[in-house]
C-alpha cells in the first residue's frame, strides 16, 4: 500500500497485512509462554523427586557442599586461568601447524612426494596414539633424555604434547577443506596468471578455511576440556590438581563438580557460537539438510 501527499512513496502495510503480523505476534508469544511452563512444570518435578530420595542429603554432603566449594573457589579460579592460557597457547600452534601439515599432504607432483608421505606418516602415528600417552612421552620422557635445549618446565612440555596430538586432527580438517574447493578455482586463478603458491594462498585456504570453520571450533571445544589431561605431568597449579588436593583433604568430592562447572562455563559458550557459526554458514538447517 502507498500512501499519498507528503508521504507519497511510502509504503504501509494494509489492515490485512497488519493483522497477519498481529496474528504472527501472538503465536510467538503463546508458544514462548508454554515453552516456560512446560519448562518449569518440568524442572519442579525434577527437583522434588531428586530432594525428597533417601540419599540426596549424603548426596549433596559429598558433592555439592557449599562450605567446601567456597573455601576452595579461588584456587581453583587460579589453576582454571593456567588452564586458559595452556588452551589459547596451544590452539595457535595447533592451527599453524595442521595448515602446515595440510598443506604438504595436499602437494602435487612427483618431487613433493616426500612431503605428502611425511605428513601422512605424522598424522597417522599421533591420530593412532592417545592423547594421554602422548603427554607421558613428551612430559616424562623428553626431560628423561637430558639434553640441551629440551625444556623442563612442565607447563610447556604439555603445550608442547597437545600440539603434537590436535595438530594432527586439525590437519585432517584443513585438508577436507582445501580438498572440497572446486578444481575450477584454481583452474580461473592461473589462467589470471597467479602462481601455484599464490594461488594455494589467495583462492584456496580463504574458502577451505571457510568450509571448515564449524570443524575447527569443535576441534578447540575439545581441546578446552583436554588441556586439563596436563594435570597429569605434576603441574602444582593446574585446575584439575588444585581439586585433588582440595578433595584429599576435604575428603569431599565438591571441588571435582566445581572444577567441572569452571569447564562449562568455557565450552558452552563455544559450543554455541559454533552452532551460530554452522547456521550463519549454512552448515545447519531445519530437518538436518544442508
Amino acid at each position: 500500500m502507498v500512501t499519498s501527499g507528503s508521504d507519497r512513496g511510502v509504503w504501509t502495510p494494509s489492515p490485512v497485512q497488519r493483522a497477519r503480523i498481529a496474528y504472527r505476534r501472538g503465536r510467538s508469544l503463546r508458544s514462548a509462554l508454554i515453552a516456560v511452563c512446560s519448562a518449569v512444570l518440568i524442572a519442579g518435578l525434577l527437583t522434588t523427586v531428586t530432594v525428597s530420595a533417601p540419599g540426596w542429603p549424603r548426596v549433596r554432603e559429598s558433592f555439592l557442599s557449599y562450605r567446601v566449594a567456597r573455601q576452595g573457589l579461588p584456587d581453583l579460579l587460579t589453576g582454571f586461568w593456567l588452564n586458559i592460557k595452556v588452551f589459547t597457547v596451544s590452539s595457535v600452534f595447533i592451527l599453524l601447524l595442521g595448515l602446515v601439515l595440510a598443506t604438504m599432504r595436499t602437494t602435487r607432483g612427483p618431487v613433493l612426494w616426500p612431503l605428502r608421505a611425511l605428513a601422512v606418516a605424522y598424522i597417522d602415528v599421533f591420530r593412532g596414539i592417545p592423547l594421554l600417552l602422548v603427554l607421558y612421552l613428551v612430559g616424562f620422557g623428553l626431560p628423561g633424555l637430558r639434553l640441551q635445549g629440551i625444556p623442563s618446565d612442565t607447563v610447556v612440555l604439555g603445550i608442547i604434547a597437545l600440539t603434537l596430538s590436535y595438530s594432527a586432527y586439525v590437519a585432517e580438517v584443513f585438508r577436507a577443506g582445501i580438498e572440497s574447493v572446486h578444481p575450477s578455482q584454481r583452474a580461473a586463478a592461473r589462467s589470471l596468471g597467479l602462481s601455484a603458491r599464490q594461488t594455494l594462498r589467495l583462492v584456496v585456504l580463504p574458502q577451505a578455511v571457510r568450509n571448515v570453520v564449524p570443524a575447527l571450533l569443535n576441534d578447540l571445544v575439545s581441546l578446552t576440556k583436554d588441556s586439563g589431561l596436563i594435570s597429569v605431568l605434576g603441574i602444582p597449579l593446574d585446575v584439575i590438581r588444585y581439586a585433588q588436593i582440595a578433595q584429599m583433604g576435604k575428603a569431599n568430592f565438591t571441588p571435582y563438580v566445581v572444577a567441572g562447572l569452571l569447564f562449562m562455563l568455557l565450552t558452552i559458550p563455544m559450543t554455541r557460537i559454533t552452532d551460530a557459526v554452522s547456521r550463519r554458514y549454512g552448515y545447519v538447517t531445519r530437518g538436518g539438510h544442508v
